[in-house]
């Protein structure tokens, strides 16, 4: 894992936590990420990161993405949105031998609806994006349900979830093609689309009115269209992140 992609990882999710209990339309602060991904001996490591976010009446911000709201009331939340997707992949970032023969994986902007239905129960957030730079031409759906517990000054949480990426973006980032496989030794891949459930968890504690302290982090069991690839090692990915942030 390169440290530009931990960083913009890290970023997304900070920033999508500290607005979980942000007093006021702007949260600014500062905070540590850590990624594991699933790519074949790649560094891992913990970096420093801003947290940034705001939330308006009709266009919101929350690090890498940034959206407008076509309905927005208590119970229903309906956006057009996009964001900087930073997965890719970098041959000489790896130690592996093989996988420096292969071609790059660039990232890209993902654009497309988020809804997010809230009830006494929890709530429901899905998105579904696809990539805008004729990089993987793939889509992402997401879908979740979260359920928001609150104690006092500390709120937790948990949530479970599922994201689709299509064929196009399974092969984009996972596949290998025959070309590839002749230069590296690697077995030619061509995946399928695929289905990754993952668990969240994020716990914001309120040190003032304005000052927060937070965690948030997710498992993704991956889906075996990933986990075939000779790109890859392992069959999860995680995402940790915490900090603390002001709002104002």
């Amino acid at each position: 894992m390169t440290k530009f992609k931990l960083l913009a990882l890290g970023i997304a999710l900070a920033s999508a936590s500290s607005l979980v209990q942000a007093e006021g339309p702007v949260s600014l602060g500062v905070g540590a990420g850590y990624v594991e991904g699933p790519y074949k001996q790649y560094d891992n490591d913990v970096l420093p990161l801003p947290v940034i976010g705001y939330e308006g009446e009709h266009v919101w911000v929350r690090g890498l993405g940034a959206g407008y709201y076509l309905w927005n009331d208590q119970t229903d939340k309906l956006s057009v949105m996009a964001y900087y997707s930073p997965q890719y992949f970098k041959p000489k970032n790896s130690d592996n031998d093989q996988l420096r023969q292969l071609d790059k994986r660039k990232a890209t902007l993902m654009a497309g609806l988020s809804y997010v239905h809230n009830t006494q129960y929890g709530f429901l957030r899905t998105a579904l994006t696809g990539d805008t730079l004729d990089n993987s031409n793939g889509m992402l759906w997401d879908i979740a349900w979260l359920y928001r517990y609150n104690n006092g000054a500390l709120t937790v949480t948990p949530g479970i979830g599922v994201q689709w990426a299509s064929e196009n973006q399974n092969e984009y980032y996972y596949g290998v093609s025959r070309s590839e496989a002749r230069r590296s030794g690697l077995d030619a891949y061509d995946p399928d689309s695929g289905w990754n459930p993952y668990l969240e968890l994020t716990v914001n504690y309120k040190l003032t009115d304005s000052w927060n302290v937070y965690g948030t982090g997710r498992y993704t069991r991956l889906d075996s269209e990933v986990t075939d690839s000779p790109m890859v090692e392992q069959n999860w990915s995680g995402v940790f992140s915490t900090g603390v942030t002001y709002s104002f």
